[in-house]
Parts: C-alpha cells; structure tokens; sequence
C-alpha cells in the first residue's frame, strides 16, 4: 500500500506510517503540481492539509486512491462529492485542533480589546505612548459572539465563561432544545441579534455556498463600533473589502484574520495596510501540540482504513 503525504506531517506519525506502508513524504509537493499529479497516480491514500487541491485533474488521476486524510477539519480544497461518487473516504482530524484555535480566539481578543501590544517600537525608541493606551478594555464583563457552535465554538465558550465573559451563538445546524445549550452555558440567538450585542464576534463555520460572504458590508454595519471580529473559519466567510473599509472609517474597532480568500493574500490586497487589523498566515489551529495531535489521529485512520479486515498492522 502505498501513502502520498503532500504537506507537513509530525515525524512521529510519518515513521508510524513508514514502518507499515511504503510512504512517500515530500511538504514541497504542494508547490510542484506535476510532480504531485505523477505521484499521486499511483497511492493508496493521500495526506494533505488545507493548500493540496484534491478534486479535477489531480482527483481523476489517482485511480487507485482509496483515502483522503486531511491534516485538519475545512474540507473546501477536496471534492467530497467526487471522492463519495467513487468511493473514496476523506478523513479530517475532527477534534484534534479544537484546543489551539480556541486558545488562539480569547488571546486575539484579549489583545485586539487592549490594544496596548504594538507599542514595542515606540518604547524601545524612548516614546511613551501611555495616554493613548490607556483606553483598552478588559475582556472580563463582555460578550461573546459564536457563529457556529461545534466543537471549537463550545470550547472557545468555555474558555471565554472561564474569564468573566457572556456567550451567545448562532448555529441553525443546532436545535433551540438541544442539550448543549444548556450544558455549555451558550445561549442562542439569531445572526443579525448575535452581531447587534456582541462585543467580540468569532466566526467558526465552513465555506459553503450559504456561507459565503456571511459577513458582508450590511452585517458588518449592525456590529458595535466598539466590537471586534475574529475569523478563523475560512476566508471566504468575510467580504475582506468590506472589512477593510469599516476599519479605515473607524465603524468597527477591530479584526483579526487567521484566514482569507486566497492565500497567500496577492499583491493589492483590499487588506493592505489597514489599521486595526491583525493579520497572520492560517496557524490558529496549527501549535506543536496540535500537529501532534493531529498528524497521529490522521495516520491511524488512514493506516486502519488502508488494512483489510482483522489484519493487524
């Protein structure tokens, strides 16, 4: 059986694999589409994280393909359509990054709320910008907006309850009666009532058709303009032009962008230079722990997808 791995993988999980199957392991291969296409005609299973386009002429090559592991939970670079048409598994790493992305969001909004931790410059240069940052805010007090409450929404809920916040979420996948309402402490709520009271808003559903564009220039305008936005869902969930803009008129306080419509961002980005933003290169569910996680749970659901029935491996 023979394994593609065509984007970083923990070490520990490769050699796993590597004792068992012949595994090929290049992170490069993303960036080498030719090279990836050869390889991956002829593998069992192929391991990817979010960069690894699997669907067209990538998809239709690898005929003998059985199964996807995705080295995360976003689905949106692998065609599940034509992977379930031809019976191919796609395994993501449900749970194994909840932790980072949770600790990532009440991090961010504590530093987007305080507003005191780009100043390093300044006082290293001998300037004192106290009286200007003296107005941040505490997150304690506040409330939280969940768009999307799985796994990491109720995580990131509990963290935030932990530190004195509310929580309100929006999720119309979940029953008004369901029980992990009232087990979590989260009440929901509508989306247009959840972006009118929340101060922090954070944003962790998939990029689907009814997803895209959720934020756009309308539901930005019904934020607070002493609110702030969070998304470490996928880029597409935001109109990045319409955020943009907001920020420069001072309509909203703040924004922290984890992900975006295309990554790398291109050259004239709508997101250049704008004040009040923080930007960082799609990590939030990526810490060492996490890829440890992660790249093991991975390998076993492969490797046990890849073994025929009671063979032991």
């Amino acid at each position: 059986m023979r394994i593609l791995i065509s984007e970083f993988m923990d070490s520990d999980a490769v050699r796993s694999l590597e004792g068992r199957f012949d595994v090929h392991y290049d992170p490069k291969l993303v960036d080498q589409p030719d090279e990836l296409a050869t390889r991956a005609a002829d593998c069992d299973a192929l391991i990817v994280r979010n960069r690894t386009q699997v669907r067209g002429a990538l998809l239709a090559g690898a005929k003998r393909l059985r199964v996807v592991g995705r080295l995360g939970v976003g689905l949106d670079n692998i065609d599940c359509d034509a992977c379930r048409d031809r019976g191919i598994e796609v395994i993501p790493a449900t749970g194994a990054n909840t932790v980072a992305v949770a600790e990532y969001v009440i991090a961010t909004a504590f530093m987007l709320l305080r507003g005191a931790y780009l100043s390093s410059p300044d006082v290293a240069a001998g300037r004192w910008p106290r009286a200007a940052l003296s107005e941040g805010r505490e997150l304690a007090g506040k409330t939280l907006g969940l768009v999307g409450f799985g796994g990491i929404g109720r995580h990131t809920a509990m963290l935030a309850r932990a530190l004195g916040m509310a929580a309100i979420a929006h999720d119309p996948a979940i029953a008004e009666n369901d029980a992990a309402w009232q087990a979590s402490g989260v009440a929901p709520t509508t989306l247009d009532a959840l972006l009118s009271r929340a101060d922090v808003i954070s944003l962790h559903v998939p990029l689907v058709p009814a997803t895209r564009h959720l934020i756009d220039a309308r539901r930005i305008a019904t934020m607070k303009p002493s609110a702030v936005l969070i998304n470490t869902a996928r880029g597409g969930v935001i109109d990045e032009a319409a955020l943009a803009l907001a920020l420069r008129e001072g309509r909203l306080a703040g924004a922290a962008l984890d992900v975006f419509e295309t990554e790398p961002l291109p050259d004239g980005s709508a997101l250049a230079d704008t004040p009040r933003l923080l930007l960082t290169p799609h990590i939030a569910g990526v810490t060492a722990e996490s890829n440890e996680r992660v790249s093991a749970l991975i390998a076993e659901r492969v490797a046990a997808h890849l073994a025929p029935a009671g063979q032991v491996i």
